[in-house]
């Protein structure tokens, strides 16, 4: 792999440049940690999800709660951004945002989306699709009221995915937080959890020679899921 040349700086008035210096295309890395072998996936994906999220805990991975969440707008461009899980059991993934963001905006236009967890240490991806719904007011205010309060305030503060004139003037709207409400804040009513109940789950456990094994499970119509292996 060609080392890493310190680029010049462009002349005054110059496009800066994109040029990288680094053969991005000699990256290389043989996945060899693990497989995922039908005999040892369960039929119900949710517990195999259960398995893989407790292995990447015992790992002490950085953030394993940490997952992709896809959405598309009326527009039809899809965006995505990562959100931390804060639950899951048999009627899905759960996690919290503001109803007003641009996410909450595009759910509410088209409620499905896409959610993907890449642990990378264990060479491993998660992708789950699937109809999203609010959690109810009771879950979203049992789950606030575990917030650290800089937490709680900053949801008050933060007019989230919308243009601010500045840091100072978010620190001060969470300074207003504080004096309006004190150590005890609501939780905002623009401001709660969200479920995806999933339809489709793959997993991905990477492999020698990029022949990585894939399992995908598609929700039927009886209720019952359908297990298949995809070509990698």
């Amino acid at each position: 792999m060609q080392a890493l040349v310190a680029a010049q700086p462009p002349a005054a008035g110059a496009a800066p440049s994109l040029e990288c210096h680094m053969d991005i295309a000699a990256l290389r890395k043989s996945y060899e940690r693990d497989a995922l072998d039908e005999g040892d996936a369960p039929a119900e994906p949710s517990a195999l999800f259960a398995r893989w999220f407790e292995q990447a805990l015992a790992s002490r991975l950085p953030e394993p709660n940490a997952m992709t969440l896809a959405t598309v707008g009326a527009d039809g461009r899809p965006s995505s951004r990562i959100v931390l899980v804060k639950g899951f059991d048999a009627q899905g993934i759960v996690w919290y945002s503001n109803y007003e963001s641009r996410k909450g905006q595009e759910l509410a236009g088209n409620p499905y989306a896409a959610l993907q967890f890449h642990w990378v240490e264990l060479e491993r991806v998660v992708r789950i699709e699937g109809r999203v719904e609010r959690a109810s007011a009771d879950e979203s205010d049992a789950y606030y009221a575990t917030r650290p309060l800089d937490s709680r305030l900053g949801a008050w503060a933060s007019p989230q995915s919308r243009p601010i004139a500045s840091r100072a003037w978010l620190v001060a709207e969470a300074a207003k937080a504080a004096l309006r409400h004190g150590l005890e804040p609501p939780r905002p009513p623009f401001w709660g959890g969200y479920r995806l109940q999933p339809d489709r789950w793959e997993f991905w456990q990477g492999r020698k020679s990029r022949l990585h094994d894939r399992l995908v499970y598609r929700l039927q119509d009886d209720g019952r899921w359908q297990r298949e292996r995809l070509a990698p």
